[in-house]
């Protein structure tokens, strides 16, 4: 499988998806700013589209693993998000903005599939002992796009407008359809009948990550970290318009957390087993903890300083989580597999 599908053309794939899908974000809060000139309808712009991912991660990772050929549900997954931002940016000042919101609602359902549905393959692209060190570059991506996605946002908003940052994040996911679409078959599932259904296959990934304390220590830990950073992210705008003077610096302040973030996981791809990843995972939710304490403090110099430190949690997080998954899932487990990274 290695020979067939390069962990550089995954790595490409996933990045510039995961760079549209950052850049998305924070171009739909622009956007809205710019049409309607309320942080509140930019900001729940934001919240539609990522709070929903929590409900189609599981169904994503139920579908991708019944899948014989995941790669081509993933692509179509990358098509409908693209079309959804499009239909968001459209109905911006045209349509009703409760309508706008719905699109952003179902819009962020297919959200996991920039993410999770990347990394769950991860495991049919590198086998062996060289999967470690794949999990960590997998998780810089996450830290690449990071960067990329909301300085792009903001370096295109003040030039172009906000609504080109849109059409260039719409462009970023397209181009990684043909990554998605060429990634490895799952062996044995082809052509092969599904005997089990979706519900099942979703109760089966309830029970374990209910039955490994591990991964459920890990899950329970990470969505309230995300939860936390949704949160940051979604002040944003308000955050750069009054600490930085203006909203679409907001957008920059992420790109600082990504800086951090990547240097953070570039140290641990040069140790990746230096640490378990169970004591990362708590250590790193005590440090974006702190983060989120000195954001608060109102200062330009403290606000940045705080993203840095945020960034320096979420990383190491992130690979860890990574690390812990790919070890506690079970392998060849009908209505399950590897696609236990979707549940976030």
């Amino acid at each position: 499988m290695g020979k067939r599908y390069s962990l550089c053309l995954y790595l490409a794939g996933a990045v510039v998806a995961r760079a549209g899908d950052e850049m998305s974000g924070p171009a739909l809060m622009l956007a809205g700013f710019a049409v309607a000139g309320s942080t509140v309808e930019a900001s729940s712009l934001l919240a539609g589209i990522t709070i929903s991912a929590a409900v189609g991660g599981p169904v994503l990772g139920a579908l991708l693993d019944r899948a014989g050929r995941p790669g081509r549900l993933l692509a179509g997954a990358l098509v409908l998000y693209a079309v959804g931002l499009g239909m968001i940016l459209v109905g911006l000042g045209r349509w009703p903005f409760t309508v706008t919101i719905v699109i952003a609602v179902v819009t962020g359902l297919l959200g996991p599939a920039l993410s999770g549905g990347w990394t769950a393959q991860l495991p049919r692209v590198m086998v062996g002992d060289r999967l470690p060190r794949a999990n960590a570059l997998d998780a810089m991506t996450f830290s690449v796009a990071s960067l990329a996605g909301p300085a792009l946002a903001g370096i295109v908003a003040e030039a172009l407008g906000a609504p080109s940052a849109v059409v260039v994040s719409v462009v970023l996911i397209t181009s990684a359809l043909p990554a998605a679409w060429t990634l490895p078959v799952r062996p044995g599932r082809a052509g092969g009948v599904q005997t089990t259904s979706v519900i099942n296959d979703l109760a089966a990934g309830i029970r374990i990550i209910v039955g490994r304390p591990p991964l459920a220590r890990a899950t329970l830990t990470s969505v309230v970290c995300c939860v936390a950073q949704g949160m940051l992210t979604a002040c944003i705008p308000l955050l750069g318009e009054r600490v930085l003077g203006g909203a679409g610096r907001g957008a920059v302040l992420l790109s600082c957390a990504a800086v951090s973030a990547l240097v953070a996981n570039a140290v641990l791809a040069r140790f990746p087993r230096s640490v378990a990843p169970e004591t990362i995972i708590w250590a790193s939710a005590l440090t974006q903890a702190v983060a989120l304490a000195l954001a608060s403090a109102g200062s330009p110099v403290m606000l940045i300083v705080a993203v840095l430190i945020a960034g320096v949690g979420e990383g190491p997080q992130l690979a860890a989580l990574f690390a812990l998954r790919h070890r506690e899932a079970p392998v060849n487990r009908p209505g399950f597999d590897r696609d236990l990274r979707l549940w976030l």
